[in-house]
């Protein structure tokens, strides 16, 4: 069974990604892209649907492996060089961590023998030519004593559902190759371990002394085309991390939370598509909202509103290479069409993106169904017009070169608008209930004109400015009469309704309404009473009414939202309560894994990470609060100065 979701360490090439467990498991690797079928599928199966266990062979931490041992030996099955004495390793590692800043993993097991370090990469693969294979590389180094070790290799292609024609192939200089081919794909393993073959499965038997370092590396090639080449493992590592450090070093936050923040941007890098500027909002498919539950969506694709955000942020931390990769995507997959505007394209700007259910995976934890696709494609969410502004915006600010194109895609944005700000839609969170005049959607429309207006006052664009600023007039008094209710003082998810969103708590930090006005505090003090959860995180909106009824066309119940539980710590160091934020920050950075990484909830009853994983809206909004709390601590330092002076 797979681990708990806080269990994985993510590794990738900014072209895919692998989940790598505590026991030295990858159970869940796509192979070419983020969005490619599943090798490994374990994460959403069992071991029958693919994984690479690597890891000690013998008693760890004073305890014997449990996993069972291969099934005996069947006739024409390859004989190990080394008898199985011991199961496959299946115990956490004893310590874990990324190397310096990089997606280079290291896990650490110390074992009656010794102890033994695993490392675990994917090299950044050039973006054309016969080398643009992805590869995973993964290193056994000896660290004390003797270790003995095995690899467990069971490759599934197709999530899971097809079994390869696995076999050796003799190379010029005598070596053999272990090879995996079906349809369209192959996959590669290449060792200085011997491997053997059964139930399946491909072992490798082996002990590593002190000093000593043992390379296995996967890579996959369409199975039409010649072998890939033979990688070089510790050229490779030294590459990858020369790549990391090179990268990190162009951050220019200092402040006080800066290994979250650094860690939080390595983990948006590594969740965007080279090739394109494509970014993914995370690598996994159906990791569930609700344990056992039906909320499990397919996330490996480019929403707008996620890349929008993503991109602000790391714009906002010195990182202007992405915006203009972005900025380009967004003008190839928009093309000529910004009336039919999508929420998401997949990740080269594909717009079918057709939903199915693998039925075949039992899903996480029983979590069913197994979804790829995602049908909220479909869906209209007018507040995608403001996120995609607002990144446009922040991209022309922060010096980003022009680019009249985009300009002009921004001027059609708000033409579109313009007609159809006042239709209901389905909202920020993708409910498949009714459309509604969601409070959010209007106030981000409020904020597309905005700043398409601040664009043709700060620069040669034109556009109809004086009609544009009725617009934005009349957007704002629309939201202010409709979707405020003055008894409670507060906003509401929509029109004329009662219920509340943690979505609201973005107007003050768009700039709709500034932090001190009565109405921004009580929308804020309204959900935390509402929306809180009992550790005090927050809710998206309650998914059941008071009789008990489902109110988003969704059965279940789901966790914490993070990124709503950082938009309230915002909120509160925006109206002046910042230790109150502070706290509540260190409370969220605790929810962190041990390298670092966050999903997309928090069960408040399980007290564990739900939903897909690592989660770029997440990490996005804990890099803003980051900056916006260094930034009250700097304003608060500068008038202790003065009132010094």
């Amino acid at each position: 069974m797979a681990g708990r979701i806080e269990d994985y360490a993510l590794i990738g090439d900014m072209q895919t990604a692998a989940l790598v467990s505590r026991d030295g498991a990858v159970d869940w690797l796509c192979l070419p892209r983020f969005d490619s079928p599943a090798v490994f599928a374990g994460l959403l199966g069992t071991d029958e649907h693919g994984f690479w266990r690597l890891g000690p062979a013998e008693p760890v931490g004073g305890t014997t492996p449990v996993v069972p041992r291969p099934a005996p030996a069947q006739p024409g099955d390859e004989q190990p060089a080394v008898p199985p004495t011991a199961a496959a390793p299946a115990l956490p590692a004893d310590r874990r961590r990324y190397r310096g800043d990089s997606l280079i993993l290291e896990q650490e097991w110390d074992t009656q023998g010794g102890s033994v370090r695993v490392i675990d990469f994917m090299p950044r693969r050039p973006l054309a030519g016969v080398d643009s294979v992805p590869q995973m590389i993964r290193i056994v180094e000896g660290v004390s004593g003797r270790v003995r070790m095995r690899s467990a290799l069971r490759m599934r292609f197709s999530y899971g559902r097809v079994v390869p024609w696995v076999h050796r192939v003799e190379q010029p200089d005598g070596s053999r190759r272990t090879a995996a081919v079906a349809g369209p794909d192959s996959v590669w393993l290449d060792g200085e371990a011997e491997t053997y073959g059964r139930d399946l499965t491909t072992y490798a038997d082996f002990t590593v002394a002190a000093g000593e370092r043992i390379a296995f590396a996967l890579t996959w090639q369409a199975s039409h085309l010649p072998a890939p080449s033979t990688p070089d493992a510790e050229q490779l590592l030294a590459e990858t991390m020369e790549f990391w450090q090179d990268w990190v070093g162009q951050c220019t936050y200092q402040g006080p939370y800066r290994e979250a923040v650094v860690r939080s941007l390595i983990t948006l890098k590594g969740l965007t598509y080279a090739p394109t500027g494509g970014i993914v909002a995370a690598p996994t498919t159906s990791l569930p909202e609700d344990i056992g539950g039906e909320r499990n969506w397919d996330y490996r694709y480019t929403w707008l509103r996620d890349a929008a955000i993503t991109l602000s942020s790391l714009l906002r931390t010195g990182y202007r290479e992405e915006a203009r990769a972005w900025r380009e995507w967004l003008l190839r997959a928009v093309a000529g069409d910004p009336e039919n505007l999508q929420i998401m394209y997949g990740i080269a700007g594909e717009r079918e993106l057709t939903e199915s259910s693998l039925d075949w995976l039992p899903g996480y934890e029983g979590s069913q169904p197994v979804r790829v696709g995602n049908g909220a494609a479909g869906q209209l969410q007018l507040d995608v017009y403001g996120e995609v502004v607002e990144a446009l915006h922040l991209a022309h600010m922060t010096g980003l070169t022009r680019n009249d194109h985009a300009h002009h895609l921004q001027l059609k944005l708000i033409s579109y608008l313009e007609q159809h700000w006042q239709e209901p839609d389905e909202g920020i969170w993708e409910v498949r209930g009714p459309r509604r005049h969601f409070v959010h959607s209007k106030v981000m429309a409020w904020v597309a004109v905005d700043r398409t207006i601040k664009l043709i006052e700060q620069s040669p664009a034109d556009g109809p400015l004086e009609r544009w600023r009725e617009l934005r007039d009349t957007i704002h008094r629309d939201v202010c009469e409709k979707g405020y209710d003055a008894e409670r003082n507060t906003f509401t998810q929509y029109y004329g309704g009662q219920e509340l969103d943690a979505s609201l708590l973005l107007i003050p930090q768009v700039g709709f309404l500034p932090p001190d006005d009565k109405r921004v505090i009580g929308t804020i003090e309204a959900i935390q009473r509402e929306l809180s959860t009992e550790d005090g995180f927050v809710l998206r909106y309650p998914t059941h009414d008071d009789e008990g009824n489902n109110v988003d066309g969704l059965s279940g119940h789901e966790g914490a939202f993070l990124a709503c539980s950082f938009w309230l710590a915002d909120d509160l160091a925006m109206i002046g309560r910042v230790q109150e934020a502070r706290e509540l920050f260190d409370k969220l950075l605790s929810l962190r894994n041990d390298v670092g990484l966050l999903a997309e909830e928090w069960d408040p009853r399980a007290k564990r990470q739900v939903g897909n994983f690592p989660q770029a809206f997440s990490h996005v909004p804990l890099i803003d609060t980051a900056l916006r709390l260094t930034a009250c601590a700097g304003a608060y330092l500068s008038t202790q100065q003065q009132a010094t002076v």
